[in-house]
């Protein structure tokens, strides 16, 4: 079902919903640098997820007919499971946004100008990372073994709470960005470059997008293998992807104030990364088992691995990762309710700087 077809019309309404949302956003609603109230980021949350939603139904029934029920059914729960993984992975690594801007002290009302740029190169960016693994995995299958060996690998990772924290005095980014480009150490009406003497110069702004959108391409490295693990399908991967980090700039501010209570997400995140990899590699896993069985025995576990091989399970699958995924996260955030932090953490204090921010504001 990965091979299917898709009409052009379906990439050109994809493409067209997200520029119109884009342009209402940006063009519209956010025309002029402000702080965004309480009351809108909650708004253009729910806007935000119920266009991906909305998108996810609107995949289904395109497909049902064009392609039957069952083809439909198979790629809806593959998008929605597709963007719940990522979508789930973006909250984590909006804390990094938090310690950047935080570290260079960006003004709030700039920090919505840094995201959507951001996005915008995201887009670009996730689109030829997207289109380039695919074609990797399509070329080369067993590409999709290391895929899922390096998730199982970042979800151990995860688990063992030794991540490494960005600190922008010893990154590497920062000093490869300002070796290559000349900074103007300030912030200048939100723009990114000015002329100086005669020549542009960098503000510090365009330094923050830089970080942010090299920060978005270390990002991908772990998300894209993720979806990988639940389809190859190009239109699933892309539009999971690109609608789960359409809203991250107001995902960002709607976490200034609610990021610190779900520090058991990132747990929940690593189950789900590790169950991935095991998912990926098990074609592989169930080849060598059957190695130890003849070639027409009738035992019913070699029956099932010869079955799962061909393909009979791939609706049973795709229910099993579904319900893995939504379970662990809605799991880890009911838990991280239940169970506050009793203790702060670097992180969980540059959240509260800034939820005191937005109250005083």
């Amino acid at each position: 079902m990965n091979g299917i077809e898709y009409p052009l019309w379906l990439w050109i309404t994809f493409f067209s919903v997200v520029l119109v949302a884009l342009f209402v956003d940006i063009g519209i609603v956010n025309r002029k640098a402000h702080i965004p109230s309480r009351k809108e980021t909650f708004f253009w949350s729910i806007v935000w997820v119920s266009l991906a939603l909305g998108f996810n139904v609107f995949v289904y029934f395109a497909l049902n007919n064009i392609f039957g029920a069952e083809v439909a059914a198979f790629k809806a729960k593959e998008f929605f499971t597709g963007y719940l993984i990522e979508l789930s992975l973006s909250v984590d690594n909006l804390f990094v946004f938090l310690l950047i801007f935080s570290y260079f002290n960006v003004p709030r009302k700039y920090q919505h100008r840094v995201l959507f740029w951001g996005i915008m190169g995201a887009l670009v960016m996730r689109m030829t990372m997207i289109f380039a693994g695919a074609e990797l995995v399509e070329r080369f299958h067993w590409i999709i073994y290391v895929f899922g060996a390096f998730l199982i690998y970042t979800g151990i990772k995860m688990f063992s709470n030794d991540e490494d924290a960005f600190n922008p005095e010893e990154s590497k980014l920062v000093s490869l960005a300002t070796r290559y480009i000349r900074i103007k150490k300030e912030y200048v009406e939100g723009k990114f470059i000015v002329i100086e003497d005669g020549k542009r110069v960098g503000t510090l702004l365009l330094l923050v997008l830089i970080v942010v959108e090299l920060s978005d391409v270390i990002f991908a490295v772990d998300s894209i293998p993720a979806i990988f693990g639940i389809t190859t399908d190009r239109f699933i991967v892309y539009t999971s992807n690109i609608f789960a980090i359409l809203g991250l700039r107001t995902f960002f501010f709607l976490l200034a104030n609610m990021a610190d209570r779900f520090h058991y997400l990132k747990f929940g995140l690593a189950f789900v990364l590790t169950f991935i990899g095991v998912k990926m590699l098990f074609p592989l896993i169930a080849e060598g088992l059957l190695l130890g069985f003849s070639e027409n025995s009738q035992n019913a576990f070699a029956h099932f691995l010869h079955s799962f091989l061909k393909g009979d399970f791939k609706q049973e699958v795709i229910n099993i990762s579904l319900g893995v995924v939504a379970g662990t996260i809605a799991l880890s955030i009911i838990l991280s309710l239940l169970f506050p932090a009793k203790t702060d953490t670097p992180k969980e204090e540059i959240v509260e700087t800034l939820k005191q921010e937005i109250d005083e504001e």
